[in-house]
Order: structure tokens, then sequence, then C-alpha cells
């Protein structure tokens, strides 16, 4: 029987060395947590015929650190955090290092994932964030006190409650014999990228920011590293006196902008990693007059990039993974003067009824390296299966960017030819594509509908529609009109075209109707990307005024006019009302507020 550590080693093997397959496998002894016979060992559906030297991406991450004794904590950097008791501290490691400790340390299971084995872990109760337990520190008088919008979003605590959290995060650290920190950075673009510092208590949250970030490629680039932000990550503890603190619940995840760090403490899942980082992006760069984009964008092999904006679940991932086009990245952009660029290192995709017939590259990065989450297992087998969602609908996969077979090395592009807003229209209104005016692509980012859906929240059952500003409030400390005239200005300058795709539901609202097929949906991206949508003919709707092409390849013409689904045209015409009209009203907060008052490209009753 071999162990897990070693079957891994073979798949790779049958990959990239097979004369070196001997050498390999007499280093593999790491516990493993799954047996398995033999035979069980290929999967792979043809024989590699790489050299022996072929060079793999992963190698390219080699800035692994251990650090041993008394003093590890100050080789590693962290004792300034007030972190000293741990005397071994992993900085850094590799992939294959990575994976050896998860096994080692029981922290989950080896899925048999069918392109190569693949490390699992459940997040227990939290399958998704938890944006109600989400705090920021309000430092009185201090920038950040005078420009986040303080709301139900960003919502305050004081500098007392974030010291007291900070030092248990720091007392329990010093109870652990054992940490891992990994140093790595956010954004491509060298001009406002930031250096980000995670302490976490196992490896698989290391590899979880591992396949997130930017990773710096040797030990080298880590010489003089001196993080602009720290995470402290003490997942495993709960905060028990929390409404003394005045916090919603045990759980916090506190951000102190002015002190450079934050503090998780009571939920496991990994989002809450990427998106605080996220979050802290989207606060310093608009500071410094640059765009910040919650989007997944691609760029074509003439140099032509196209953003998608939409919340979890809308098809973010899914669509900029384009066999057609270069990956730049699938959920966080900034656009400069020079162009745009991904903030991340990695892509983190649902796995809800994945399948490789519709989501291709997907499916096939979910390989060694990759890491799994909250995804149902074969008790037997241990292969994913991605249609039980038992456990939650938001079953998730991260992996490092490279897993992505086009993706665009340079991870910046020009400036963009088109802007895709995605929703998620749960009422079954709005067509599967229109083309946008300039002010009303103000009026629809501004606006963010969509629905939330199930699982990318804690409490989320089901869709429920909603109006999210820029696509993305969860994550904009600053009031959404900032972004808004950033964004005019930008597609002002550069003349990008905007279009609404609903990834949603057709021929009536959620419940009776059905959920557009990513074919249909590719389809109409397609349109866009390739500009055989300027050559189509348009239909103006009668309420939201966007343009609505009467033919589409690879559409049916009847699904490019959502009335023409409904068995009740009149029931449409009263939701098409009811949508228009909750839009009017959620628009009502951002009249006269930014540069432009964009209330008059709204829908008309």
């Amino acid at each position: 029987m071999l162990s897990s550590s070693t079957r891994i080693i073979l798949k790779q093997a049958s990959r990239t060395a097979i004369r070196s397959l001997s050498s390999r496998v007499a280093t593999s002894n790491f516990p493993s947590l799954v047996k398995v016979s033999l035979i069980t060992i290929p999967q792979t559906r043809t024989k590699s015929t790489l050299p022996t030297d072929f060079h793999e991406p992963r190698d390219d991450y080699q800035a692994s650190q251990t650090f041993e004794g008394t003093d590890a904590c100050l080789k590693a950097k962290i004792s300034s955090l007030g972190i000293t008791g741990p005397s071994t501290i992993h900085r850094n490691l590799t992939f294959q290092e990575l994976f050896e400790h998860e096994q080692a340390n029981n922290e989950g299971l080896v899925a048999s994932a069918e392109y190569g084995d693949t490390f699992a872990v459940d997040t227990g109760k939290f399958t998704g964030r938890s944006p109600k337990d989400k705090f920021s520190v309000r430092n009185v008088g201090s920038e950040s006190d005078k420009n986040i919008d303080w709301n139900d979003i960003n919502q305050p605590t004081s500098p007392e409650v974030f010291e007291e959290l900070y030092n248990r995060a720091v007392a329990h650290f010093n109870t652990v014999d054992k940490a891992y920190v990994f140093d790595g950075f956010c954004g491509a673009n060298p001009k406002s990228q930031k250096k980000v510092r995670f302490v976490h208590e196992m490896a698989w949250q290391q590899h979880f920011v591992t396949n997130m970030f930017i990773r710096p490629e040797t030990d080298a680039d880590l010489e003089d590293f001196e993080p602009d932000f720290t995470i402290i990550n003490c997942c495993s503890q709960v905060v028990e006196d929390w409404e003394r603190l005045g916090l919603n619940s045990d759980t916090a995840v506190v951000f102190n902008i002015e002190k450079k760090t934050a503090v998780i403490f009571g939920t496991w899942y990994g989002g809450e990693n990427k998106k605080g980082i996220f979050s802290l992006m989207n606060y310093w760069l608009p500071m410094n007059g640059d765009f910040s984009m919650h989007c997944s964008a691609n760029v074509g092999k003439n140099g032509d990039s196209t953003l998608f904006f939409g919340l979890s679940g809308t098809g973010k991932t899914t669509l900029s993974a384009d066999p057609e086009r270069a990956l730049i990245g699938d959920d966080e952009h900034g656009w400069d003067d020079d162009g745009i660029f991904n903030f991340e290192g990695g892509c983190y995709a649902k796995t809800i009824n994945l399948s490789e017939a519709t989501e291709p590259d997907i499916y096939r990065a979910i390989k060694t390296d990759a890491l799994l989450e909250n995804v149902k297992l074969d008790e037997g087998s241990k292969i994913p299966d991605y249609s039980d969602v038992s456990k939650t609908q938001n079953g998730r996969v991260s992996y490092p960017i490279f897993h992505i077979p086009n993706y665009h090395k340079d991870q910046m592009a020009g400036h963009p030819n088109n802007i895709i807003f995605l929703s998620c229209d749960a009422f079954g209104v709005l067509p599967p594509i229109a083309k946008l005016s300039s002010g009303q692509a103000m009026y629809h980012f501004i606006s963010g509908y969509t629905a939330k859906v199930a699982g990318t929240e804690r409490g989320i059952k089901e869709p429920v529609a909603t109006f999210s500003a820029c696509f993305g409030a969860a994550f904009l400390p600053l009031h959404p009109t900032r972004y808004a005239d950033l964004l005019q200005e930008k597609l002002e300058k550069h003349g990008s075209s905007a279009f609404l795709v609903n990834s949603g539901w057709s021929g009536g609202p959620y419940g009776e109707g059905d959920r557009m097929s990513i074919k249909a949906t590719r389809a109409c991206v397609d349109a866009i990307v390739s500009g055989s949508i300027h050559d189509a003919e348009f239909a103006t709707d009668p309420i939201f005024g966007f343009e609505v092409p009467t033919s589409i390849p690879g559409v049916e013409p009847q699904l490019l006019n959502p009335k023409s689904t409904w068995e009740d045209q009149d029931a449409y015409d009263k939701k098409s009302k009811e949508l228009a009209t909750m839009y009017i009203k959620n628009f009502e907060k951002y009249e006269g507020q930014g540069s432009v008052d964009y209330t008059k490209f709204g829908p008309k009753i």
C-alpha cells in the first residue's frame, strides 16, 4: 500500500520526470490520510511525453524558510508583533512542503481529483464570509476616520476593543509550538503593489494565501520585507465576551488601518483572508486616484482586454476563464494610467455542479497545489462530488493562476475595450445581454443589481434580490460615488464599451423560470469580445431604456426578448415594473451625490 504523498509524487512523475521517480519516492516520508492500492494510481488520461527536465511553474516558488529555536520568531520577523512563543516558524513553504504539512497535521483529506490529488478541507460552520462580524477601527481624527463611509457594512469599533483583541491573538500564538507565516504581495503593478503578511495556525491556511496572493520567487525577495499590512488569524479561538465588547457574535474580523494590522477570530473560512486585503486595496488605491474593481479580466491575442463586474456566483470566474483568451485574474483588479492589473496570484472558484463539459479550465485546474474547501468527497474513493451540496452550495477551490493554461503571465494589460456588468436576476426580467450608454453604464455600476446566491454568505439559502453598489458594496470602505467618479473618468478617457449581461433567470422568477445556461451566457460574451455585437440590430427596452440585440449567434432569439419566454406576459409586465421600482427606490440615496447625478439614466415607469 502506498501513502497519499507517494501517490502524488508518482502522478507528478508521470507528467514530468519518469526517470527521477525512484529517488523522489524515497524521500516521501510524511504520514498519509488516505491509503490506496497500487492499481488505483494512474488517473491521467494519456502518458506524458514531456522531457525529464521539464520545468513546472510551481518550481518558480522557492522562498521557503523554517526557523527553529528560541529566536525563531525574531528570525521570521514576527517578534515585533509581540509573538515570541513558537519555537518553529514555517515561512513561505513550497507547494510540495505545504502538501506534506497538511497531511502530517491531519488538517483534511486528499481528494482524488481527476487531474491530480488535491488537498481538501472542511471550514466548519462558516462556509462563506460573515459580514456582520467584520469591523473597522474608528481612530477619531485619522485619515481613515474622515474617508471611510461608516455604515452597516463598514461597522466601527473602538481602538480599545481592537487592542484587547490584538493582545488575545498574540497571547494565543504565544501558547503554540509552531506557526505558519506567509509574506507576499497584492497588486501586479509595482507602482501600487502592497506587501502583506499573514500569521496562521495551520498549513492549509498558508496554502490558501499562497494560492491567492502574488508569491515571492526566492527567499532573497524577502530579505528586506516590511509588510504594509499584517493579518493575525486566530481562527480556532472565539471571543466569549463578545457582548461586552460590542460585537455581533463570538466571531470577529477586525481591521485597523492606522495600525496596519487585523485580527481574525472564530471563522475558518479562507475567503476572509483575501477579501479583507481586497477591502484595503479598495481604500488605498482610490485615495491615490487609481480605480479598484471587484471584477475578473481577460485579454485577447490582439491585446484587447475585457472586465467582468459581478458578485460571487454571477459568473466572473467562469466567464473570464475563456480558452480563446488569456486570463488576467478572476476577482480583483486595479485600473490606473498604465491600464488594468490583477491584485492576486490565483483564483477562487465556486465548485457547485462543476463539470469538465461546462467549465473545462476550472475543472482541470483542480489538481495538485489547488485547495478544495467544503466539497463533498466519496467516502471510499475520495473522488470529489461537486453536485453534492449537502454541506454548502458555496463549495470552493483556490488554485495558483498558472493552473489556467492560457493565463496572462504579465498580469497587466492595456485599457479595457469592453466592460461587462454581470447580474444574476432572480426576477427573470432582464435580458441575457443589453448595450448600455455611458450614462446607463454609470447607473448600473452604482446600482449593482444582482441576487445574493446561496451559500456565498452565512444565512443565505436561496437567491435574494439585492443592490450592491459597484458590484461589491461589501468591500467598499469609501462612499460608492467615489468609485463611480473614477470609473466615469476612465470611460470618458479611454472609450470603453459597456454591456449588461444577465446570468440569472429567464421564463419566470426564481422557482418558476430556468437559470440561463452557461452556453447561452458565453455566446453573449463572445459577441461582445469579438465585436460582432456592434453589427446587431437593437430594440430599446420600454422601461429600462437599454438596447437589446434582436439576434446573437448561438442564442435563441426568443431568449433575447425575456417577455416572450414567460407564459403569462402580463405577469412579466408586472414583475418588470416591480424590478424597475426597486431600482428607482434604491437609487434615491445617490441623487445629487458624486460628480454627476445619474438618476435620469435609470428605468422609467
